[in-house]
């Protein structure tokens, strides 16, 4: 009986260690696309953001459209949508909410407009606008804030508007703006990732799209300068892994470049640890204007459009393509515990009805 004991407790031991650690389960196909269930809505130019493991795709051309993509059913549901149709916007999501903030409004010209969207009541909320109204800027969230950086501004003056080099914090705790150190070089239509509490800008320098990789630190509030983006371009898209299922990288996937008019389906790979680019398995399908996001370090490229034709601009995708990082090791099932138990009392039942069964037989009961 002893020896029984040790075994079932054998058992469990082992079932609660491999849920503890990251187990490949399937042989996963590292650096590799795979087609996932497109949007109900065509779209490009468009804004996405992470929420509670699932993926919002938000506007685009204007519209006001919101969709919420579930990763696990690969199932995309249509959701409230943004109070006010505007494009150039930027989104960033902080404690489960996602924040929509400035861009331009038909008509109406540029604006500071700040909503911001609850997943869990599907419901919007006004909260205070960004002090400098701007269009096609990038933003992303370090400690809780969200950092609104470059974009274009309005002017009435005739030729290209100008380029800014602004840097707004948004802290959603205490609804205030705050102003911090400027990007040294003015940047609009760029990428942005997060990587170890550092706030990566990339490519975006002029209107012929740019390449500069410049970094701010936050908790500096400095900028520096990392290793220029390999290939020029612009209309692109970005995410970052963050170091659980898959190493750290920014991936910049898409676009196109200044001299060319068709997208490219490129994937530039950024490792801010060793400041250096690689390439990766490139999209299926040649995008720009699209959205990239990662959810569970498994990266997302959405919509966009193939770029100019021969005589016009190509109508938007809502496609979805799912890409799997190199070195990418998916995570042991949440719920392996319980289910490791449930294993266990199984196997004490099934030997102690065997050890019930000898015992009767010796018996002479059957």
């Amino acid at each position: 009986m002893r020896k029984f004991t040790s075994t079932v407790a054998l058992i469990l031991v082992l079932c609660f260690v491999m849920s503890a650690v990251s187990i490949p389960l399937v042989n996963a196909a590292e650096d590799s696309w795979t087609s996932k269930a497109s949007m109900h809505t065509a779209r490009s130019f468009f804004e996405v953001a992470v929420a509670n493991g699932k993926i919002y795709a938000f506007g685009g051309g204007g519209t006001n459209t919101t969709e919420e993509y579930d990763p696990e059913t690969n199932m995309w549901t249509t959701k409230a949508s943004m109070p006010t149709p505007r494009s150039g916007f930027v989104v960033a999501a902080v404690q489960n909410k996602i924040y929509v903030i400035g861009g331009e409004i038909a008509d109406s010209g540029f604006t500071g407009l700040n909503e911001v969207y609850d997943p869990e009541t599907d419901t919007w909320e006004t909260k205070t606008p960004m002090p400098t109204k701007r269009d096609t800027a990038v933003a992303n969230v370090v400690d809780g804030r969200i950092y609104v950086i470059g974009g274009i501004l309005e002017s009435e003056a005739p030729g290209d508007p100008p380029v800014s080099d602004v840097n707004e914090a948004y802290d959603p705790s205490t609804d205030t703006w705050t102003t911090e150190a400027s990007i040294p070089n003015a940047v609009y239509a760029c990428v942005s990732a997060v990587v170890n509490n550092k706030l990566y800008v990339i490519g975006g320098e002029t209107y012929s799209g740019g390449e500069l990789n410049q970094i701010y630190d936050p908790a500096t509030d400095t900028w520096s300068s990392g290793t220029n983006m390999p290939i020029k371009v612009h209309g692109m898209a970005a995410a970052a892994t963050t170091g659980t299922a898959a190493p750290k990288r920014i991936y910049v996937i898409g676009g196109m470049r200044s001299l060319t008019l068709n997208a490219l389906s490129i994937n530039q790979i950024y490792d801010p640890e060793t400041d250096t680019w690689s390439t990766g398995a490139e999209m299926p399908e040649p995008r720009l204007g699209l959205g990239a996001a990662v959810a569970n370090d498994v990266l997302y490229a959405i919509g966009g459009s193939p770029g100019y034709g021969e005589t016009q601009y190509e109508p938007p995708t809502a496609t979805n393509w799912q890409y799997t990082p190199a070195g990418y090791i998916p995570e042991f099932p949440s719920g392996a515990p319980l289910l490791c138990t449930v294993v266990a009392l199984v196997v004490v039942l099934a030997v102690y009805r065997r050890k019930l069964r000898k015992a009767h037989s010796a018996e002479g009961l059957i």
